[in-house]
């Protein structure tokens, strides 16, 4: 089935060719942050996680999104998302990717990666956190790509199959909730050390992520012959709504603790972010502010059937909800985590250049990824239409 994404149209040759160009910005700055080290980033002794973590933490929820299709088709038979699976499955493959080459980046000499096979440690959440990525990175390219073949030739999926699409599912869940033990394991992190973590990255995942898939499935529309239907994104989007509701209430649920609890070390946090602090950078608050005014007019958006099953507030509202989202866990999460310092510093995190550069091109080897999987699932999806 490789062959199909070799074949195209000249937009589309057009389209991988822009793509790889900015693909070419990582090796580029790669090789300038080996030469130079991590000094040419925002990052330091007081923001020692920056733009690259914070890019890994939203695209693992991209990826764990991939089970809100997979676990209504398998497990409840719901034939409306049939088409919807492999554009899930397909989206957690360049998602699993880009979270590995933003830890690659972000670790200064990736290659010392190794010695977490090597020297393997249990008890450190990192460990557990690259075995269910990995895990999660095999059974998705293995269970796309066979049911796909199958149904490129007309033959039921294995029986062989089964139990890895039914492993797939606790595994999405289990990807991101590792990640997030990664941020509440840590007592010195008054903003992380929270026991609802996990809970608010899943929230957040089934929300943003299927959003993008229903403006994917927008554009594959537009774009092909293949259509996964109006009742598989109809029912996508109350997802999203409910999904969305909960990251909403979960936040509500943190400020309520923080501010009542009348705990200051608490309190820095939430103010540096959303009030701003006398005496410190607040560069950060408007995009914080920013991300909670596309919440509350996305949630308007959804919650509105009317509003909802129109096709262009639909798209507008996933917009709203995927950049709120990008803004809230992309880069607040890591600022307000370490903005203040445990020594009652503020020094604020302003990324450079380089990992803007850096970003930009790693997101364009994704869609690059991205696109050449959908060539090859819609082609066939074509042909078997």
């Amino acid at each position: 089935m490789i062959e199909k994404a070799l074949q195209g149209s000249p937009k589309y040759w057009a389209w991988l060719a822009f793509l790889g160009a900015l693909s070419s910005l990582v090796l580029i700055l790669f090789i300038l942050q080996m030469v130079y080290g991590l000094g040419i980033t925002g990052m330091g002794r007081d923001n020692s996680w920056g733009f690259y973590i914070a890019q890994f933490t939203f695209m693992v929820g991209v990826a764990a999104s991939a089970v809100m299709v997979v676990a209504p088709y398998y497990l409840h038979n719901y034939k409306a998302f049939g088409k919807m699976t492999i554009l899930g499955e397909f989206i957690a493959i360049p998602a699993v990717v880009l979270c590995v080459l933003f830890i690659a980046v972000d670790m200064g000499q990736p290659f010392r990666g190794v010695n977490l096979f090597l020297y393997p440690s249990p008890m450190s959440p990192m460990f557990w956190d690259t075995v269910s990525l990995s895990g999660y990175l095999l059974l998705n390219v293995l269970i796309g790509w066979k049911t796909l073949d199958c149904e490129r030739n007309g033959a039921a999926p294995p029986k062989w199959i089964k139990p890895f699409i039914y492993l797939s599912i606790p595994w999405a869940v289990s990807i991101h909730t590792v990640t997030a033990f990664l941020y509440c394991g840590l007592p010195g992190r008054s903003f992380w050390f929270t026991a609802i973590m996990a809970p608010r990255f899943l929230a957040t995942a089934f929300a943003a992520g299927p959003a993008l898939l229903i403006l994917l499935a927008m554009i594959v529309r537009k774009i092909s012959k293949f259509d996964v239907g109006d009742t598989a994104i109809g029912k996508l989007s109350q997802i999203v709504t409910y999904a969305m509701i909960l990251n909403v209430f979960f936040l509500l649920l943190e400020v309520f603790v923080v501010f009542y609890s009348g705990m200051d070390h608490h309190q820095e946090s939430f103010k540096y972010l959303y009030l701003g602090v006398e005496g410190a950078s607040n560069h950060w608050m408007p995009f914080m502010w920013l991300s909670a005014i596309m919440a509350v007019i996305s949630l308007v958006l959804l919650i509105n059937p009317k509003t909802r099953n129109a096709k262009n507030t639909l798209i507008g509202a996933c917009i709203l909800v995927f950049i709120s989202i990008w803004i809230d866990k992309g880069i607040g999460m890591m600022v307000g985590g370490f903005t203040p310092s445990p020594t009652g510093h503020y020094v604020s995190y302003v990324p450079t250049l380089v990992e803007i550069g850096m970003l930009i091109g790693l997101y364009a080897f994704g869609g690059l990824i991205l696109t050449l999987l959908y060539k090859i699932a819609i082609t066939v999806k074509e042909e078997t239409q």
